[in-house]
């Protein structure tokens, strides 16, 4: 099936907002082997300055990814999710992520090739915290195959 290349430049409608809870954060942090206090301790979070627990620099993922599988498994726009090989990640920040923030999340097709059998696909996720204001920006290149093999 071919992608609707209409798509190209469309900004989707903002999310709900994702509340970032401490659990969360001290989940997140343990399963990716981050020990540093102000991920784990809200006590060392306020010390360091901060207004509660800090979420490591790769948790965009867990409310980023959601919006963007959804977007993929669209019919309409024609890809083939499975299979997606994630090609590259970027995570761009106006400030720390901390729990107790409500994140929403507006994605926006930035880039979109075929090339020598295979879609190329760069997703951009604008993120705002409760007060309207960024807080930060991933971009993802996603690839997959344009005209999958026959089954035998």
């Amino acid at each position: 099936m071919p992608l609707d290349e209409s798509y190209l430049g469309r900004v989707l409608p903002p999310s709900p907002p994702y509340e970032v809870g401490r659990e969360k954060v001290r989940e997140f942090a343990t399963a990716i082997g981050e020990t540093d206090p102000v991920c784990h301790e809200v006590d060392a979070a306020r010390a360091a300055g901060h207004p509660d627990l800090v979420a490591p620099p790769s948790f965009p993922v867990v409310f980023t990814m959601p919006r963007i599988e959804a977007f993929l498994r669209d019919p309409g726009f024609g890809w083939r999710f499975e299979g997606t090989v994630h090609g590259g990640q970027s995570i761009e920040f106006d400030r720390p992520i901390h729990a107790g923030d409500q994140i929403v999340t507006v994605l926006e097709v930035k880039a979109l090739t075929t090339r020598a059998g295979t879609h190329m696909l760069t997703l951009r996720c604008e993120c705002a915290d409760q007060a309207g204001e960024p807080v930060c920006a991933t971009e993802a290149l996603l690839l997959s195959q344009a005209d999958p093999a026959p089954a035998p």
